[in-house]
C-alpha cells in the first residue's frame, strides 16, 4: 500500500513534467498528423483500468478515419492499408503512445504496468483475471512489453502482467522503465497484425522438426 502511494506520487510528477518539456514535440506530432491525412489528431479508445473499470486512453491517431472502430489491429485484415504514413513512423518509434501522459496525470494510468485492454478483449481480461493483473491500475509500459510486446500470446501476455503484479515494487519497476528505452530502440516485438506471433512462429518450428523426426526416422 505504501509503494501504491509513491507510485502515484512519482507518475504525477512525471507525468506534470514531461507534458511541458514534450509540448514542442507534441506540437510538431500533431501538425504531422494534419497535414498527412483527414481526421482529428488524437484517438480515443475505450479500455480496461483498475478493477475492469473503463476509461479511454489517447493515442496520435495513426490510422485512417475508415478504419472499423474497436477492433484490435491482429483482428484486422491486412491492417496495413489502415496505417498512415506518419503513423507507420509514430508506432515503429511508439511516439503515438505519448499523449497517455495525461491519462497518467489523471491516474487512470500508471507509467508502469500491465498494457491496459481493450474493453472487448474478453479472452486477454479473463486471463489475466487468473493472475490478479486487472486490480491493479494499467501502465503506459510494463513488464510484458519487454518481453516481447506484440509477439506473446495471451496466455503468455496475462502471465508475465501476473509476474508484475507479484513483483511490483520501484526497482522493478525502474527494471521495467529503462527496458522500455532499450526495447524502443532496438524495435522489439513491434508487430503489425499480430498478437501472439512468437507463439506461432515457435508452434510451426515445433511442428517442422517433428516432420524431420519422423522422415529420418522412416
Amino acid at each position: 500500500m505504501r509503494y501504491k502511494i509513491i507510485k502515484r506520487i512519482i507518475d504525477v510528477i512525471l507525468s506534470f513534467g514531461g507534458m511541458i518539456i514534450l509540448a514542442p514535440l507534441f506540437i510538431g506530432i500533431a501538425a504531422a498528423i494534419k497535414i498527412d491525412s483527414k481526421g482529428p489528431i488524437l484517438f480515443k479508445q475505450k479500455r480496461i483500468g483498475i478493477n475492469k473499470t473503463h476509461f479511454e486512453i489517447l493515442k496520435f491517431r495513426t490510422m485512417r478515419i475508415d478504419t472499423p472502430k474497436d477492433t484490435p489491429t491482429h483482428l484486422l485484415k491486412n491492417p496495413e492499408q489502415y496505417i498512415t504514413k506518419m503513423g507507420k513512423f509514430l508506432r515503429k518509434t511508439s511516439l503515438d503512445e505519448l499523449p497517455q501522459i495525461w491519462n497518467i496525470f489523471v491516474g487512470q494510468l500508471s507509467i508502469i504496468g500491465p498494457r491496459p485492454a481493450l474493453w472487448n478483449q474478453y479472452d486477454l481480461i479473463a486471463e489475466r483475471d487468473k493472475y490478479g493483473a486487472n486490480q491493479v491500475t494499467p501502465g503506459l509500459t510494463g513488464w510484458a512489453q519487454i518481453n516481447g510486446r506484440d509477439e506473446l500470446s495471451i496466455e503468455v501476455k496475462a502471465k508475465l502482467d501476473g509476474e508484475y503484479v507479484r513483483k511490483m515494487g520501484f526497482l522493478f519497476d525502474v527494471k521495467c522503465f529503462f527496458g522500455t528505452i532499450s526495447s524502443v530502440l532496438r524495435n522489439d516485438g513491434v508487430v503489425e497484425g499480430g498478437t501472439g506471433t512468437l507463439a506461432q512462429q515457435n508452434a510451426a518450428e515445433t511442428r517442422d522438426s517433428d516432420a524431420n523426426a519422423e522422415t529420418g526416422n522412416q
